[in-house]
């Protein structure tokens, strides 16, 4: 298959998913906008990586899609816990640029670097302040010690990246997630791809196919913009 090289210069644009390999590269190149970012996750494309020389944005929609169901959520019995003993305070879209930059500084396995660039940053906080992407946060008194962001679409949300400080603090804002998920009947929660991590909390791998197909359903019922509230 062919990469497609998008150009700021011409009119917006992406290829078919359906093109993409099974890694799901699809196309390189374009600038983070708001339109490009608003038309790529309309159609199942996120970007991922900023590299090459020059550096470009890589654009991914990789087969197959891994995705949490809210009902197929898996408690645990340490999150339980924490949930239940009431350790952190969860708050929503109250500090959703200090949630990117502390996912970016986060190290990860087998991961030199962060693909959460500033220019990622800027670029989502735009969004967060048209009421398009959100943030999940766990503090324990005035200490942010965890968290999620990720953006809304439809009844879907994609999640792109998540940390923590504390032990159980990314797990109970996801779970916090889920919970806003189902009470707005969400269809699905975007995880991209497989970790063990989240498939030990219920994600699980779909074929790219059926993840388009309830895309493309969930954007019918509309979004769900603006600052959320738990």
């Amino acid at each position: 298959m062919r990469i497609a090289l998008l150009d700021d210069s011409e009119p917006i644009w992406f290829p078919k998913p359906d093109f993409a390999s099974n890694e799901g590269l699809l196309a390189v190149g374009g600038s983070l906008t708001r339109d490009r970012l608003l038309l790529a996750y309309s159609n199942g494309i996120f970007p991922w990586e900023l590299r090459g020389n020059p550096p470009l944005w890589h654009w991914y929609s990789p087969n197959p899609r891994f995705v949490l169901f809210p009902d197929e959520f898996k408690v645990s019995r340490s999150l339980k816990r924490a949930i239940d003993n009431e350790i952190f305070e969860v708050r929503v879209d109250t500090a959703f640029r200090e949630v990117m930059e502390a996912c970016a500084k986060v190290k990860r396995k087998n991961q030199p670097g962060t693909w959460i660039a500033p220019e990622m940053i800027d670029a989502y906080c735009t969004l967060h302040e048209e009421g398009l992407a959100h943030s999940f946060e766990c503090y324990i008194g005035d200490e942010l010690v965890g968290g999620l962001y990720g953006i809304s679409i439809g009844r879907s949300f994609f999640g792109e990246s998540m940390y923590h400080h504390q032990a159980e603090a990314s797990k109970v804002a996801l779970a916090s997630l889920v919970d806003f998920a189902k009470s707005q009947h969400f269809h699905f929660i975007d995880c991209q791809s497989p970790t063990a991590h989240l498939q030990r909390l219920g994600a699980r791998s779909i074929p790219r196919t059926s993840f388009l197909k309830m895309l493309a359903e969930s954007l019918q019922e509309g979004n769900s913009p603006g600052k959320w509230t738990l």
